[in-house]
């Protein structure tokens, strides 16, 4: 028994302390990887050797990091993003470096960027203008400074009943209708539009029955008539024929188009004209029922600023804005390697991609052998506290045991020293 023996014995139980001291260390940090200690026995190789060789001790062969899943746990907070499944984030540093890792603790940095603890920026797709994706060379994603645009209505959709027991209203008078005088037609109902510049204008549709299964439809814009005459008094901007089942109307065929004039609105204010609004009443029945209104819809909104963000599962980050309109500002990047044990461990919750791990392979999350994402999660260290403490009761044993041997082998030369 020589004391190298025992040295090498005690070198390889404090690494493997080490590494069990670093798992338990690190029980709580979310994204964190447990490792294990790998050793190997070591033999002379000497010419001529046998197969009687006595082996000189251990030695540490390897270091192992253990690529579980942890568990998920939800937050309150929308920028946490937990990976339900393989693969990793992907964040960039200020000089350009792309590491890796599982820990999902997003914010936003004064420059409107998503990024980590450390300041690393997380990496994606961006959206153009429109609010499409933009895939390719993935890039640091940033949230809007600027808040969305607004957009003019271009199409109505109304969808009601008519009342097909409602007397005639149209008594050929002029002007043939008042819309203050609620004796002149039989209903009406209001829909917010947009002009150009986001300013509403205040839609209402009056229905006025001309005959059996026959409406005249007008139309006013902040109390004005859409489509008045020389005199200025109102026109239908279309008629609506039903057939006799009250089923759909067979005329009009199709969206009615009209254009809608300048205003004044409530506040006082000179709304733009719209030109061009689509009005889809294909939808419409004249059944012997009371008038009613089931849907009402149009594609306009105001301008809004930024007010929440939220992270779909497929890794598109959304961003919902004060006007409530959603439109997308980008898509979370991720990677996946062939090895990952072959990575290499660069602390901060990151890895780095190395010859051993292979070239990173990329794809939106769900996709490929990528894991979909959890949206006000994280993922929890995969450290088995039980086990790691059982395993460190073990090592400290053998620890001793290898310090026990270095003592008998100091036992003997004591003898022998002793000896005359």
């Amino acid at each position: 028994m020589s004391f190298q023996v025992g040295v090498s014995g005690l070198n390889a139980a404090g690494r493997n302390l080490d590494v069990i001291g670093n798992n338990v260390a690190n029980a709580s940090t979310v994204g964190a990887k447990s490792s294990r200690a790998e050793f190997a026995d070591v033999y002379a190789r000497a010419a001529g050797g046998g197969s009687d060789n006595i082996g000189l001790g251990a030695t540490l062969a390897s270091v192992t990091q253990q690529f579980s899943e942890g568990s998920i746990s939800a937050t309150n907070n929308a920028m946490d993003v937990a990976i339900n499944g393989g693969g990793f984030f992907q964040v960039k540093d200020m000089n350009g470096l792309v590491t890796y890792t599982r820990n999902g603790e997003f914010q936003v940095d004064s420059a409107g960027f998503i990024t980590n603890a450390g300041g690393l920026r997380l990496l994606g797709y961006p959206a153009n203008s429109q609010g499409a994706l933009i895939p390719g060379q993935a890039q640091p994603l940033t949230l809007p400074t600027a808040g969305i645009a607004p957009s003019a209505t271009s199409s109505v959709k109304l969808q009601l009943n008519l009342n097909a027991t409602a007397s005639v209203t149209d008594t050929g008078a002029t002007p043939p209708i008042n819309f203050s005088d609620a004796m002149t037609y039989n209903s009406a109902t209001s829909v917010n539009t947009y002009d150009v510049k986001g300013q509403e204008v205040a839609m209402t549709y009056y229905f006025q029955k001309s005959a059996q299964d026959t409406w005249n439809v007008y139309a006013s814009a902040n109390g004005a008539a859409v489509n008045p005459d020389g005199a200025g008094n109102a026109q239908p901007i279309t008629q609506m024929t039903f057939p006799t089942n009250g089923s759909a109307p067979t005329l009009p065929v199709g969206a009615v188009s009209f254009d809608v004039p300048a205003s004044t609105g409530a506040n006082g204010s000179v709304t733009a004209p719209i030109v061009g609004v689509k009005l889809d009443l294909g939808t419409t029945t004249q059944y012997g029922a009371a008038f009613g209104v089931t849907n009402v819809s149009q594609d306009g909104f105001p301008p809004g600023q930024l007010s929440s963000i939220a992270i779909q599962s497929t890794g598109v980050v959304l961003a919902t804005y004060s006007s409530g309109q959603s439109a997308p500002i980008g898509q979370i990047e991720m990677a996946t390697f062939r090895n990952m044990q072959g990575l290499l461990p660069l602390g901060a919750n990151t890895w780095g991609a190395t010859f051993k791990s292979g070239v990173p392979i990329t794809g939106t999350p769900g996709s490929g052998n990528l894991g979909s994402l959890q949206a006000g999660s994280i993922e929890e260290s995969n450290v088995d506290l039980t086990s790691e403490l059982v395993n460190m009761m073990v090592a400290q044993r053998i620890y001793q045991a290898n310090a026990q041997t270095i003592k008998t082998q100091d036992g003997i030369m004591q003898t022998l020293v002793s000896m005359r």
